[in-house]
C-alpha cells in the first residue's frame, strides 16, 4: 500500500500468522522479501482506481453487483472485461441503499504489480489504502483524511469507514491546500455528502498542515499515525485471471509441503531402518563373540553327550537285555504270540517271533512302539511270513535312538 515513506503492504508471516506492515521504497523491494507460504494484501493508491458514491433504488444484495457495473461503465470509457470492480455499503433505508463503488483498469493494476507478478507472488486481497485508513480510524460517521501517497497528497472522504470520495490534491503548499479543498468539499456535497465532517484526520507526517487545514475547515483535525495493520475492509479488486492463478500456486505449494512431509517421512523410515540394521550388526557382532567364548565349553558338553551315549547301553539299565526283553513280554498282545529268538548289541536289537495270524503279529508291533519303557528304541517291522497252518512269523529290529 502507498505511504508516505514508499509502498507498505500488509501480509501474514509464514512462521506464526501474524499480520504486519513492512515500508519499501518500490514493489522491486518487496517480491524479494515475501516468502512461500506468506500471504499479503496489497492496497492501491488512489491514483489507481476510481471511487464512486452510489445510490441505488434496492436493498436487494443480489442487484448490486450488476448496478454497480452499468454505473461504472457509463463513468469510464473500458469495457466490463477491462476492469475489475467491487463495492462496500455505506447505508440502507426503505427507499435505497447507498454504496461505496471501486473500479480499477486491469492493466494499470498489472502495471502497478509487475514486480510481484513477475515473481509469482499474487496477493491474498486487493484493496484500497484510503479505504483501510478510514475503516481504522472512522469506523463510524463521516470523515476526512488527508494524507501523502508517494510524493502527492491525497484527501479521501469516508462514512462509515467505507471510501465514499477520493481525490489527489495538486500540490501540499498551504495555498493550494486552501484552494483544493473548498472544491473538494463542493464535490463531495454535489455526491450528497454533507460537508460538516465530525472527524478531520491528518496525517502525522503532514503535521505543518494542521493550521491550514483548520482555517478551512473550522476544525481542528486530528493526528493519527501510519496503521500496525491496518483494519480489515470487504474490497477485493483481485482480477479473475488473478485469483485463478493464485488458486494454482496455492495447490502447486501445497503440493510442494506434502512431498516434503512424504520425504521427510521417507528419509525417517530410512534413517530407522539404518539404524536398525547397525544394531542388528552390533548383535550378530556380540552373539559371535559369545559364541566363541562358549565354544570350548560347547565343544566339551557335546563330546560328553557322545561318551554318554556310547556307554548308554553297558551303564543305563534301560538297555540291559534283561530289562528289554521284560518289557517286549510285557507288549505280548496274547498267549497266541511267542518270541521264538532276542538279539541285542549296542546298535540293534532284533526280536523274531510267531502268532496265530499276521493282525497279533502287528498289534504286538504296535504295543512295542508305544511301550514307555522301550521309547529310547526305534522299532520297524516288516511284513510278517505265512506259513502253511496259516501262522505268522516275524522280525521286529530296534535301534537305539
Amino acid at each position: 500500500m502507498p505511504g508516505p515513506h514508499g509502498w507498505y503492504v500488509v501480509r501474514s508471516a509464514a512462521q506464526n500468522g501474524s499480520w504486519e506492515v513492512r515500508a519499501f521504497a518500490t514493489l522491486d523491494e518487496l517480491a524479494p522479501s515475501l516468502g512461500d507460504g506468506d500471504e499479503y494484501v496489497l492496497a492501491l493508491p488512489v491514483s489507481a482506481v476510481l471511487a464512486q458514491r452510489l445510490r441505488l433504488p434496492t436493498v436487494e444484495a443480489g442487484e448490486f453487483p450488476e448496478m454497480v457495473r452499468l454505473q461504472i461503465e457509463k463513468a469510464l470509457p473500458y469495457s466490463a472485461e477491462e476492469l475489475t470492480t467491487d463495492f462496500e455499503v455505506i447505508e440502507q433505508t426503505e427507499q435505497g441503499s447507498v454504496v461505496s463503488a471501486i473500479a480499477v483498469h486491469n492493466e494499470r493494476l498489472s502495471e502497478l504489480a509487475a514486480p510481484l507478478l513477475a515473481s509469482g507472488r499474487i496477493p491474498k486481497q486487493i484493496t484500497v489504502y484510503a479505504a483501510q485508513r478510514g475503516a481504522t480510524h472512522a469506523a463510524e460517521g463521516r470523515a476526512l483524511i488527508i494524507y501523502p501517497e508517494g510524493e502527492s497528497l491525497v484527501s479521501a472522504i469516508t462514512e462509515n469507514g467505507k471510501l465514499s470520495l477520493a481525490r489527489v490534491l495538486d500540490g501540499v503548499e498551504p495555498q493550494q491546500l486552501r484552494a483544493d479543498l473548498p472544491h473538494l468539499a463542493l464535490s463531495a456535497q454535489m455526491e450528497g455528502i454533507d460537508t460538516a465532517f465530525p472527524n478531520v484526520l491528518l496525517d502525522e507526517s503532514c503535521f505543518d498542515l494542521r493550521e491550514t487545514i483548520e482555517g478551512v475547515f473550522s476544525s481542528r483535525p486530528s493526528i493519527v499515525a501510519i496503521e500496525r495493520p491496518p483494519a480489515a475492509t470487504k474490497l477485493n479488486l483481485l482480477p479473475e485471471s488473478w485469483r485463478e492463478k493464485r488458486a494454482q500456486v496455492l495447490r502447486l505449494l501445497e503440493w510442494r509441503k506434502r512431498l516434503i512431509w512424504a520425504g521427510a517421512a521417507y528419509g525417517g523410515l530410512l534413517l530407522l531402518l539404518i539404524a536398525y540394521l547397525v544394531f542388528m550388526k552390533i548383535e550378530i557382532h556380540w552373539l559371535d563373540r559369545k559364541i566363541a567364548q562358549d565354544a570350548p565349553r560347547t565343544q566339551f558338553v557335546k563330546a560328553t553327550e557322545t561318551t554318554w551315549r556310547s556307554l548308554a547301553p553297558a551303564i543305563d539299565p534301560h538297555y540291559y537285555p534283561i530289562e528289554v526283553l521284560l518289557h517286549l513280554s510285557e507288549s505280548l498282545p496274547s498267549p497266541e504270540v511267542h518270541i521264538t529268538a532276542f538279539n541285542q548289541s549296542a546298535r540293534q536289537i532284533s526280536v523274531d517271533g510267531e502268532s496265530n495270524n499276521a493282525s497279533l503279529a502287528y498289534q504286538f508291533a504296535e504295543k512295542v512302539k508305544k511301550n514307555p519303557d522301550l521309547r529310547m528304541f526305534q522299532f520297524e517291522m516288516g511284513a510278517p511270513r505265512i506259513l502253511p497252518n496259516d501262522h505268522a512269523q516275524f522280525r521286529l529290529e530296534g535301534k537305539p535312538r
